[in-house]
């Protein structure tokens, strides 16, 4: 009779307890369906090519130091000096070409021997299909070399679940240097249920090979 009654009251404490959680999952139903997609899709390569503005001085300019060690001036390498910036990037590397997005962020040099930045930077998609969606990129980015490679960490909208690297060069600077255009080739790994176009070239999305691609 005591066991019935155990028996009795489990079922009793359940009863209770499961609409309490299930209230709380229906608050997340969104994206409780968006994740559990990922289990018959496939993943993604998309290649992003684009050129950013970097304008550092002027009365346009669209990055600003904002602090400096105090050995900033003594050293080659201009360690310890931090810039905050909200940079154009366009289709093209004219100032004029097709808007993409931006790129905000904060850049610092980190290394007391040579000029490398560590990149903590956000791009914004401001056109496209892609508008509203995001990729952060964070690493280092050693300045000399002629081909940087940096590390893409994360991103949000089309690009949830992104992880992959960028390729940049530095395309052309002007002297004194005010004005730089940096080349920037994004291969990012990520989930979508179909793959999108940004328009005029600047995106293209593929589907990996049979022998690489990664079936859930």
């Amino acid at each position: 009779m005591r066991k019935f009654g155990a028996i009795v009251l489990g079922f009793c404490l359940l009863a209770i307890f499961i609409p309490w959680v299930c209230s709380g999952l229906k608050e997340e139903e969104e994206e409780e369906i968006w994740s559990q997609s990922l289990c018959p899709g496939k993943e993604k390569v998309t290649k992003l090519h684009f050129y950013l503005q970097d304008v550092v001085g002027g009365p346009n300019r669209t990055a600003y130091d904002v602090a400096k060690s105090e050995i900033t001036d003594s050293l080659p390498s201009k360690f310890g000096k931090v810039w905050l910036f909200d940079n154009l990037v366009t289709a093209g590397p004219e100032p004029e070409s097709k808007k993409v997005g931006r790129v905000q962020g904060i850049v610092g040099l980190s290394d007391l021997h040579e000029m490398a930045f560590v990149m903590l930077v956000n791009l914004v998609f401001t056109e496209g299909k892609f508008n509203g969606s995001t990729l952060s990129i964070l690493g280092r980015n050693p300045w000399n070399d002629k081909v940087r490679e940096v590390p893409v960490v994360g991103g949000t909208g089309v690009f949830r679940m992104a992880r992959g690297y960028v390729i940049t060069t530095t395309y052309s600077v002007d002297d004194p240097y005010t004005h730089g255009v940096i080349e920037y080739t994004v291969f990012v790994s990520h989930f979508d249920k179909e793959a999108m176009n940004l328009p005029d070239a600047c995106e293209e999305a593929m589907n990996l090979p049979d022998t690489c691609e990664n079936k859930l």
